[in-house]
C-alpha cells in the first residue's frame, strides 16, 4: 500500500511539473525507422505542412517579402546603405508582426486564456536575471538589436553573393522542382544543423558566456526564441552559409533565414497551438523544446532527426522518460564532483 500511494505522488508531483501537458510520449518522425515505411514519412512531413502550419505561414511571409519588398537583385552587387536598410526595416517589421502579433493575442488580449498553455508562470518583472530587470524588454531587446541586425547582415550577404556569382544560382523557372525541394528540405536542415550547434552552446565554456543568456528564459513568449546573445546569432544563423555550396535563388534564401527566425518566434510562443472551436488548428510551440528550457540537458534538437534518440539525451515527456532523464542527470553531477 505504502508503495503504491509513493508511485501516486510521485505521479502527481510530475503532473503539477506543467499547466497543460499534451499527449505523450513526444514522437520523432518516421524517417529512421526500420524497416523504413514510406507511407509514414510522407505522411508526417505532409502533416507538418499542410493543410495549415507555421511553415506554410513562413512559406507564404517569404513570398510576398521576396515578390513585394526585396530589393531587386542587381542592386545588391555592392553593398550600399539603401538596399541594406531596405531589408532590415522589413525583417524588423515581420519580426514584429509575428512575435509581436503571438505576443498581443496569448499575453495581452488572452485570446485563449490559458487553455493549451504549457507554464502559466508570469513572464518575469524587476528581476536582476534580465536586462532592464525586464523578462519581456530583456527579450525584445536582443530580438530586434542583435538579432534582426544580424539576421539582416547575413540576408545583406548572400543577396551580395548571388548578385556577383560568388554563390551558386538556381535558374527560374529551370530550377523550379529543385528550388521546391530545397525549400522543404529547409526543416530537416535546421534540425540537423540546429542539434550541432546547440551540442557546442552547451559546452560550458560558451554556455557560461553566450547560451546563458537564451536560457534565462525557463518560461517562454514568442520574444524569447530569438533572444540570444550575439555570437549565437552568428552561429545559429550561420546555417544560410550552406548556400554558398548548395545553389540558391534570393526566395530560397529569403525563406530560409525567415523560417531560422520567424519559427523561433512560434516554436516559443509558450502555446501548444492557436485552438479555433476547441482544436489546435495552428500547432506552434512544441512541448520537447519547452522541456529543454526547463530542464536544459535534454531535447538538444528537433524531431525530424532523433539525434537526441541517438545520443540517450531524448525526453519524450512520459514520466518514465523523465526519472529516466534525472538519474542521468545524477549521475553526471556525481561524476562531476569526484
Amino acid at each position: 500500500m505504502a508503495s503504491n500511494t509513493g508511485k501516486m505522488n510521485a505521479s502527481d508531483t510530475e503532473k503539477k511539473q506543467w499547466h497543460y501537458r499534451p499527449q505523450v510520449p513526444v514522437q520523432v518522425s518516421p524517417l529512421f525507422r526500420q524497416p523504413f515505411d514510406a507511407r509514414a514519412v510522407l505522411n508526417w512531413f505532409g502533416r507538418g505542412w499542410f493543410p495549415l502550419s507555421e511553415r506554410l505561414v513562413i512559406l507564404s511571409l517569404a513570398v510576398v517579402s521576396w515578390f513585394f519588398f526585396q530589393p531587386a537583385l542587381i542592386r545588391c552587387q555592392v553593398f550600399q546603405f539603401d538596399w541594406i536598410a531596405q531589408i532590415f526595416f522589413r525583417n524588423l517589421i515581420l519580426m514584429f508582426v509575428v512575435a509581436g502579433g503571438l505576443h498581443l493575442y496569448f499575453y495581452v488580449l488572452r485570446g485563449q486564456g490559458e487553455e493549451r498553455h504549457y507554464d502559466a508562470r508570469p513572464f518575469a518583472e524587476n528581476s536582476r536575471v534580465f536586462t532592464f530587470n525586464n523578462q519581456l524588454r530583456d527579450n525584445m531587446f536582443w530580438s530586434c538589436a542583435s538579432g534582426v541586425t544580424i539576421w539582416s547582415a547575413y540576408e545583406a550577404l548572400m543577396m551580395w553573393a548571388l548578385a556577383n556569382g560568388y554563390a551558386p544560382m538556381l535558374d527560374w523557372p529551370g530550377d523550379a522542382l529543385w528550388l521546391v525541394l530545397l525549400i522543404f528540405l529547409v526543416p530537416i536542415w535546421e534540425t540537423f544543423y540546429f542539434f550541432l550547434i546547440h551540442r557546442l552552446l552547451h559546452w560550458p565554456p560558451l554556455y557560461r558566456k553566450v547560451h546563458y543568456l537564451h536560457h534565462r528564459n525557463t518560461n517562454v513568449g514568442p520574444w524569447s526564441g530569438l533572444s540570444m546573445h550575439p555570437l549565437e546569432h552568428v552561429i545559429y544563423l550561420g546555417s544560410v552559409l550552406i548556400h554558398w555550396v548548395v545553389p540558391a535563388n534570393p526566395l530560397l534564401i529569403v525563406f530560409h533565414l525567415q523560417y531560422f527566425t520567424l519559427s523561433a518566434a512560434t516554436t516559443h510562443s509558450g502555446y501548444e497551438g492557436i485552438v479555433i472551436d476547441g482544436k489546435n488548428r495552428l500547432k506552434l510551440g512544441t512541448f520537447h523544446h519547452q522541456m529543454h528550457h526547463r530542464f536544459f540537458e535534454c531535447n538538444y534538437g528537433g524531431l525530424e532527426i532523433p539525434w537526441d534518440k541517438w545520443f540517450g539525451t531524448f525526453n519524450d515527456g512520459t514520466p518514465e522518460s523523465h526519472r529516466q532523464f534525472l538519474a542521468r542527470r545524477k549521475l553526471k553531477a556525481e561524476q562531476a564532483n569526484g
